[in-house]
């Protein structure tokens, strides 16, 4: 799994120091490319020379040396994958609380790749109600702990706080890797955000979509090794992760007309996106001037791109909706799915607090044919987008 993968090993200043050339060791012979970052306190536990003998490459330390300035961003930017080993108490605190002293800090700020890292510290340290917030917060920010390990301590003591042998850190992100790439192949159609639907030059008939959901679902297939194209329509919100080809649209015919030109090709289909059911029957080419007390507009029905798509469904195909409720949530949801022939609809209710356009976070339930497939709490939108995921 790791073959030909870019990473990033971070070293902080602890005695598990020591086992970083092992691991490094074992990413090169499983043909992985290695760059090692160290704080100025692991140079105390181990070489940068050792380091930099078995990675071969130059190892970072500082952000500035003999004037000139070690770019962290383009670290950040050159690793598939990032594993901080041995992430000491005091490299986690200042991760989960943003503070950039160091190269490590910058570049583990500045990453877009996966993070892991492998605590490594005393008992008390471990056990310590500060340590284990810190932690919690490191795993909400979607980095990836590798459990520390029960044994011997640098201290005398025994206990948990030990450094995941390299071994098992291998095994780890292999096994992890595996489980993440399990879209690898795929072909995704998604349709995400708003469309406007124009009255004259100025004005249009939209909604309060912002796409954050669909883009959340894009990013999470991307990861996990999905060829992805996103039609969206008006948003502010982007996302550049190379397997994404993103199409934008303004309205709802122009979503259907890109939607019918690639949905052939795609293995699964999920229409997150907040389409008009209607659109003005005539647009204005001059801004509409208001001269009198009322105004009619006449509309009329916009494409169903989600009927369209599920009735030319091939056997091979997926097909995921979504349903926005204000009320009789589950019947609308479930009649939605039936008609127009889905697999599975996300059913979300604006009665919900935080559910629903603008948030960051989201509450679901999940329907198939034979009625309630999975039902969740209120989750990021990121989380929501791993369990819809999670049902192919």
């Amino acid at each position: 799994m790791l073959h030909g993968k870019k990473i990033i090993v971070g070293v902080s200043g602890s005695i598990a120091a020591y086992k970083s050339a092992i691991l490094i060791r074992l990413f090169i012979k499983a043909g992985a490319t290695v760059k090692v970052i160290m704080t100025d306190a692991a140079t105390a536990f181990i070489s940068p020379l050792t380091l930099s003998t078995l990675s071969k490459n130059k190892v970072h330390i500082n952000l500035m040396e003999n004037d000139s300035w070690d770019n962290h961003v383009e670290l950040g930017l050159w690793a598939d994958l990032m594993i901080i080993a041995p992430a000491s108490a005091n490299t986690i605190a200042k991760m989960a609380n943003g503070q950039c002293d160091n190269l490590l800090l910058a570049t583990y700020l500045s990453a877009k790749c996966p993070i892991y890292f492998a605590p490594a510290m005393d008992l008390d340290m471990w056990e310590h109600p500060s340590t284990k917030r810190n932690i919690e917060l490191l795993k909400s920010y979607r980095n990836i702990e590798i459990p520390s390990e029960f044994g011997e301590l640098a201290s005398g003591l025994v206990g948990v706080g030990r450094m995941a042998e390299p071994e098992h850190i291998l095994q780890f992100i292999n096994n992890e890797l595996s489980r993440t790439q399990n879209l690898k192949g795929k072909k995704i159609l998604i349709t995400a955000g708003p469309t406007y639907e124009p009255i004259d030059p100025v004005r249009f008939i939209g909604n309060r979509s912002t796409g954050k959901m669909g883009i959340a679902i894009a990013e999470a297939a991307a990861k996990r090794g999905a060829k992805v194209t996103l039609v969206i329509g008006p948003t502010h919100l982007k996302t550049n992760h190379p397997n994404i080809e993103t199409i934008s649209v303004q309205t709802a015919k122009e979503m259907l007309d890109k939607v019918l030109l690639r949905k052939n090709e795609a293995n699964i289909i999920i229409l997150s996106a907040a389409v008009a059911d209607y659109t003005p029957k005539t647009v204005s080419t001059q801004k509409i001037k208001k001269k009198t007390e009322e105004f009619a507009l006449d509309l009329i029905k916009t494409a169903d791109i989600a009927a369209t798509v599920g009735a030319e469904k091939h056997d091979n195909q997926i097909i995921i909706g979504f349903a926005l409720e204000t009320e009789n949530e589950t019947t609308n949801a479930f009649d939605k799915l039936k008609r127009k022939n889905m697999d599975y609809i996300v059913l979300n209710s604006l009665n919900d607090a935080g559910a629903g356009f603008s948030h960051d976070t989201n509450k679901i339930s999940i329907y198939n044919t034979e009625g309630l497939y999975r039902q969740y709490d209120l989750l990021p939108k990121s989380e929501v987008a791993e369990k819809i995921l999670n049902i192919l």
